[in-house]
C-alpha cells in the first residue's frame, strides 16, 4: 500500500488516466474528485463489501468479482448539442 499525504488542491495520477484530487478536509473527512476514463468503474469500498458479503453464502458459488463484472459500464457522456 502507498501511503501519500495531500493538501487541499493536490493531485495524484494513477496509470490510465486516472486522477484523484483533495477537494477539501474538514472535521468530518475529506472530499476527492476523482476524473477517469468513462469506461473505469470507480465504486466505494463499503459497495464492493456488501456485494461480497451478500455472495459468501450463495448457492450459486458466484465471486463477488463476476458480480461486479456484471454491473452495467458507465455511459460515455452525450456530445454537446450544436445549434444549427
Amino acid at each position: 500500500m502507498l501511503i501519500l499525504t495531500r493538501r487541499e488542491g493536490e493531485a495524484i495520477y494513477i496509470d490510465g488516466g486516472v486522477r484523484i484530487v483533495v477537494l477539501s478536509v474538514d472535521r468530518k473527512g475529506v472530499r476527492l474528485g476523482i476524473e477517469a476514463p468513462s469506461d473505469v468503474r470507480i465504486l466505494r469500498g463499503e459497495i464492493v463489501a456488501e456485494v461480497e458479503s451478500a455472495t459468501k453464502g450463495a448457492a450459486s458459488g458466484e465471486s463477488a468479482r463476476s458480480l461486479l463484472d456484471k454491473l452495467p459500464k458507465p455511459n460515455k457522456p452525450a456530445p454537446p448539442a450544436t445549434d444549427s
